[in-house]
């Protein structure tokens, strides 16, 4: 009994698998016949099939790999194979041998047919068993609006169970019922839907609707689209609030470093933007030792050049004080002169060394990709770009409040010769503190290196702006420079889509240049007789 019921399921799967193909097969072979007309209305009667097995068919149209064979004018899938092509059969996949080029030709696709594709795509990837493959075809049935899809959207949200894809298929629908000839009570609960998706997709489809649509649809479909617009202005000053605080942080982790030196020794340093610069070299530095050593370990690379973009950029700066800045101390406009000279030696050290174009700086996996949170995107990058600085802001703070060293810096920039007459070694001092800063802004080239081009030119761009700040939050003074940092550039956010990114700034320094005038030492000044005096 069991042998024979064996049988008959054998039987059964012989007799249903060439029903199957034969069901398919004259439809696929339309594809390649005829216009694109003709190919576009293949291609539909394919997707009203409803059939799953379809769309292996569908996609190597959509990446150009199905072509038909010239010597029986069978559909086929043909991949470059050596000197050839391997061909494969589109619905079962089984190898088909490999032929000449010349012996078969390619199905062409316009930008019509490519559209249609999409939607096909869409409709038979609606019943999936993959809830995420059943959103992205939910997406695409809403971006192509195709009428064609109705029915199988119909049929796939009576069957789905998970919230999110259904809400995604809701609103799918509601767009193609929108380009439809569906009746005005079905149009309005559509609008509904959009009203309530509410991103600048849904509020084009409106906008369409309101163009298009019967007095009543009309009308609903304004009163929509005041509430989305209103909408996604509050989210968009939410976006430039947090724009704000990424360009903030930036600026934050450039200035840092300036605020001390600039607050012990009163030097202007010009070469400040290049200690970043020079951070930045050392981590794409790091990354290419990962790349050819321990590839498999490349996400860490990240961790490893924090410790040695802060020993480079720091060791450099020791140097300049050393060789050059200690001999110019309370000539702040010869600081000025020769800083520049070696911002100006080192950009060309650098030019000699790594060339003058940009080197590729990678992101790790874990800061790559972005997330929604309501009406904002925010990519994974900045965001650890902002915890960084707050880290390191959090980090230098405690080492000047809580060790011997940074009791050391305060009292060197309070009073320098009462300091020097308690024992401390000031110049030991002013060594040391501009190696911190210089190793502080060598920490945020890192940082810039995920969101900037790393070139010789790279600290320039952010040089000017470390020094409004500085001279904003108040010379020295690191809550100041924190405070200064996130307002100047919020600040920046806001102004630039009304005035410009150039014209932003120049309004941002003019407004720096009236503020010093009324507060000279910025917004915290530092206390001290020294500093009094």
């Amino acid at each position: 009994m069991h042998r024979v019921l064996s049988w008959l399921l054998a039987a059964l799967i012989a007799v249903a698998t060439p029903a199957f193909a034969a069901d398919l097969d004259p439809l696929v072979r339309a594809l390649g016949t005829g216009t694109y007309a003709d190919t576009e209305k293949a291609l539909a009667k394919l997707a009203e099939t409803g059939d799953t097995a379809a769309v292996p068919v569908i996609e190597a149209l959509q990446t150009g790999d199905l072509h038909v064979r010239k010597a029986d004018g069978a559909v086929v899938v043909a991949r470059k194979a050596g000197n050839g092509v391997a061909l494969t059969d589109p619905l079962t996949g089984a190898a088909l041998g490999e032929a000449d080029r010349s012996a078969v030709e390619k199905i062409k696709i316009n930008n019509s047919l490519r559209r249609s594709i999409s939607a096909a795509l869409g409709a038979l990837t609606l019943m999936s068993p993959n809830p995420q493959t059943r959103r992205q075809a939910a997406d695409a049935v809403f971006k192509s609006r195709d009428v064609n899809a109705l029915e199988a959207l119909d049929t796939a949200l009576a069957k789905e169970t998970d919230e999110g894809v259904r809400r995604a298929m809701f609103q799918a629908r509601a767009a193609v019922v929108l380009n439809s000839s569906a009746p005005d009570a079905d149009k309005i609960a559509a609008v509904e839907t959009l009203k309530a998706r509410g991103d600048r997709d849904a509020l084009a489809l409106l906008n369409a609707a309101a163009n298009s649509g019967g007095a009543e649809v009309k009308a609903v479909a304004e009163r929509a689209i005041a509430s989305v617009e209103q909408r996604l202005a509050l989210w968009g000053a939410a976006q430039n609030l947090w724009y704000g605080l990424s360009l903030g942080s930036v600026l934050l982790l450039a200035a840092i470093g300036l605020a001390v030196t600039f607050g012990v020794m009163g030097v202007i340093n010009m070469a400040h933007g290049e200690m970043v610069m020079i951070g930045a070299y050392a981590t794409f530095l790091v990354q290419e030792v990962f790349r050819t050593f321990a590839p498999g370990l490349f996400d860490l690379s990240i961790l490893v050049a924090l410790p040695v973009a802060f020993l480079a950029s720091g060791a450099v700066g020791v140097a300049i004080e050393r060789s050059v800045i200690r001999w110019l101390y309370g000539r702040p406009l010869e600081t000025l002169l020769a800083t520049w000279g070696l911002s100006l030696a080192l950009q060309q050290a650098v030019r000699s060394i790594f060339g003058p174009t940009n080197r590729e700086v990678g992101a790790p996996s874990w800061m790559s990709g972005a997330f929604e949170l309501g009406g904002l995107t925010i990519t994974y990058g900045r965001l650890w770009i902002v915890v960084f600085a707050f880290l390191v802001f959090a980090a230098l703070l405690v080492a000047l409040r809580k060790t011997a060293f940074g009791l050391n810096i305060r009292a060197v920039t309070q009073n320098r010769s009462m300091a020097s007459a308690m024992g401390i070694r000031t110049a030991r001092v002013d060594a040391l503190t501009f190696g911190l800063g210089s190793g502080i802004a060598g920490l945020a080239g890192v940082a810039l290196s995920q969101i900037d081009n790393v070139s010789p030119n790279l600290g320039q761009g952010y040089i000017i702006d470390s020094f409004m700040v500085v001279v904003f939050g108040g010379v020295g003074n690191l809550w100041g420079t924190l405070v200064g940092a996130l307002a100047l550039g919020s600040v920046n956010k806001f102004l630039e889509p009304y005035a410009g990114a150039v014209l932003g700034k120049i309004l941002v320094l003019i407004f720096i240049i009236l503020f010093i005038q009324r507060r000279p030492r910025g917004l915290f000044a530092l206390k001290g007789r020294a500093v009094e005096a």
